[in-house]
């Protein structure tokens, strides 16, 4: 039987056969892809010509392509269409590639000819993006053990092997349980307060799950989060809540408490093999924010201006309670209920008001024009290109007459996908023999799907969601560089979130809203006093945002900047995050809850000791997008700017010098701490 994956992919634009690739064709395929990266490796080092930037470096750039193409598609379907297969098929590869990770950045034949061309650095003649290139593999070597002794070496390799294998548990562990969940309601009094859309979805997945004549909820945020905002029966909010919140964290085969002490000993042994006193040294020496110091005393300095105010925000909250006649104490399983109503009432706007006039097509097709206004850019619908799920949309993207980027879009929930949103690559834009690889980009949402008598409605937070992976995605379609290693979203942590997040801003926009926002019965355009209370309300809360993503930050750091020492003396996973909520908590704490074992941005995905990285990118987005705000948001020149000096650049430079040529300066805090309404 033939392998799909082992095969030139003859499909357009050389997007994967999705439809012809099976579990089974994965494993071979990576063997294959191993071998054949291993011949590329022995061919640089067993090279009788003297190292050069040619011969070493950009040959090991181009090196393991098979092998690269077949880990972007199995663990992109890993989180996006996944199944027990897949995911034992996931458990099986990720040790193997960290594995060979290893053994090549353990390679002393190459490391001696990387490092023989790093010392001549300065003689190479080498352009900007070369010299990037250059240091950042030899980095990359050093950062994975290449200067340590052997013994060392053999631990770094089976550290990075048990790392692989952890995460990829705890991930599942939390997809498992979010997934098991359902609260069956079978009184239709239970359903007071909620939307008839919430309610007819949940009707729908009863009768798929063979409960007819009833309704279930999950944990999925489009059912989850109407259900604690709505639902005016409060010991169902709590139980949801609780049932949210208590993820992972039962005592079963599914707890991640010790996968979470493992994952952050182990992370803390490595930093020491390598010499930083903590993981959190070792990951924020390549960030913009250059160490754990300075990230603690930006949080902190953010917290001293939000946490006074987040406090008059509950005391608000807890004084409207009282003039509704409610006798009880505000708890977690409430803020959203009442936050609503007050919302509603504060301005006179609420999601029911608010959804009608984004309709998810209409949506899709603002996201599209505002990218054309800003960068000249069109999208055209090609449904030969394949796709994962029959939900996925395929388009090429065009700028001009050339084409620029392969584009799929994944809007709905399921049971084989990962909740959240998120923007991914299958393949990066790159430069091979003269000619441009263009790069196939998606990205994933979770966003209400339509109903038997109404169409797929957005919250104005889900257009948000959409505007902020959008943004992710340019970078990855405009991306216009050399090396695959060092295009698109390829950057500084901390910097990555600065073109999806200045994206959001347009969203906020009347003369953006003008292209997309109608009423999907009338087709009326969205009201100016709506925009205004749209805006008026997006302050609303800021404070208590702030502080909650603040403690995430500070939560994060709590774990990850830790001696080794101290991580081995770890033994109450529940103690750890205590001692960090206590100083900023708003409410009473919640027995039998944590948030620890369900962090799957630090624990299972790339924002371990990088969480700050949100707030951080705000600065820069609120900075950046002043600078619009100052010429005219769809201003020719400040776009084209932000395009070649940002979006285009990828990690060809570092990001304050990209950021400096965009706005003429370093940026301030200023334009946030206004935006957020806390000046």
């Amino acid at each position: 039987m033939t392998n799909p994956l082992l095969q030139a992919f003859n499909t357009p634009f050389e997007v994967p056969p999705f439809a012809e690739i099976q579990t089974q064709h994965y494993m071979p395929a990576i063997e294959e892809g191993i071998k054949i990266a291993r011949q590329e490796i022995d061919e640089i080092t067993g090279s009788q010509e003297a190292p050069t930037f040619q011969n070493t470096i950009e040959a090991l750039e181009s090196s393991g392509e098979l092998l690269s193409r077949v880990s972007a598609v199995l663990f992109n379907q890993n989180s996006a269409e996944t199944s027990d297969e897949l995911q034992a098929v996931t458990k099986e590869a990720s040790p193997v590639l960290s594995a060979f990770n290893n053994e090549i950045k353990q390679n002393e034949a190459l490391w001696a000819r990387i490092k023989t061309v790093y010392e001549k650095r300065g003689t190479l003649g080498l352009n900007p993006e070369q010299m990037m290139l250059l240091d950042k593999t030899y980095k990359s070597f050093v950062r994975s053990g290449a200067n340590l002794n052997d013994e060392k070496k053999k631990r770094f390799k089976e550290i990075s092997i048990e790392l692989s294998k952890l995460t990829l548990t705890y991930g599942e562990n939390l997809l498992f349980e979010t997934n098991e969940y359902e609260l069956i309601i079978d009184k239709k009094s239970d359903l007071s307060g909620l939307p008839a859309d919430v309610v007819k979805r949940a009707a729908a997945l009863a009768k798929e799950k063979g409960h007819e004549g009833k309704w279930i909820f999950t944990l999925q945020a489009p059912s989850y989060i109407p259900f604690m905002e709505y639902a005016d029966q409060r010991h169902l909010r709590e139980k949801l809540y609780k049932a949210f919140m208590s993820k992972a964290f039962k005592g079963d085969e599914r707890d991640n408490q010790e996968l979470v002490k493992k994952i952050v000993r182990l992370r803390s042994e490595m930093a020491k093999l390598l010499d930083y006193p903590t993981y959190a040294s070792y990951v924020l020496e390549e960030r913009m924010a250059t160490n754990p110091l300075q990230v603690r005393h930006f949080l902190n300095d953010l917290l001293e201006k939000a946490l006074p105010k987040a406090e008059e925000e509950v005391a608000e909250m807890k004084a409207f309670m009282k003039g509704l006649g409610v006798d009880h104490e505000l708890e977690r399983w409430d803020w959203g209920y009442y936050s609503e109503k007050l919302r509603k009432k504060k301005y006179a706007i609420d999601d029911e008001l608010i959804k009608p006039y984004f309709k998810l097509e209409n949506v899709i097709s603002g996201v599209f024009q505002t990218a054309e206004k800003l960068f000249g850019l069109s999208f055209v619908r090609n449904k030969e290109i394949p796709v994962y799920h029959a939900d996925v949309i395929a388009y090429e993207v065009y700028a001009g007459k050339e084409i620029k980027a392969v584009f799929l879009a994944d809007f709905f929930p399921r049971k084989g996908k990962r909740s959240g949103a998120w923007m991914t690559s299958y393949r990066e834009q790159k430069r091979k023999s003269g000619k441009n690889i263009l790069p196939q980009v998606s990205i994933v949402c979770n966003f209400t799907p339509s109903s038997e008598d109404a169409p797929s409605l957005l919250k104005f937070d889900e257009v948000k969601t959409l505007f902020h992976e959008f943004g992710h995605a340019l970078h990855g379609m405009l991306a216009d560089t050399t090396y695959g290693s060092l295009s698109g979203t390829n950057v500084y942590w901390d910097f990555v979130e600065l073109p999806s997040q200045i994206f959001e801003n347009w969203c906020f926009e009347k003369e953006c809203l003008d292209q997309f926002a109608r009423h999907y019965e009338t087709d009326e355009l969205i009201p100016t006093d709506l925009v205004e209370k749209i805006k008026q309300s997006a302050n609303y809360h800021e404070a208590y945002a702030t502080v909650r993503q603040i403690s995430f930050g500070l939560l994060d750091m709590a774990w990850h900047d830790l001696s080794l020492e101290m991580a081995e003396e770890i033994k109450d996973v529940a103690k750890v995050e205590q001692d960090v909520f206590m100083q900023l908590d708003l409410f009473n704490p919640v027995p039998e809850t944590n948030m620890s074992v369900q962090f799957g941005h630090i624990f299972a995905g790339g924002y371990a000791a990088g969480y700050y990285s949100y707030k951080w990118a705000e600065v820069l987005d609120a900075d950046a997008f002043s600078l619009f705000q100052e010429k005219g948001i769809f201003d020719q020149k400040t776009a084209h700017s932000f395009r070649d000096n940002i979006l285009s650049k990828g990690g060809t430079v570092h990001p304050m010098e990209l950021y400096k040529q965009f706005r003429g300066r370093e940026p301030k805090p200023e334009a946030l701490l206004k935006r957020a309404g806390l000046v």
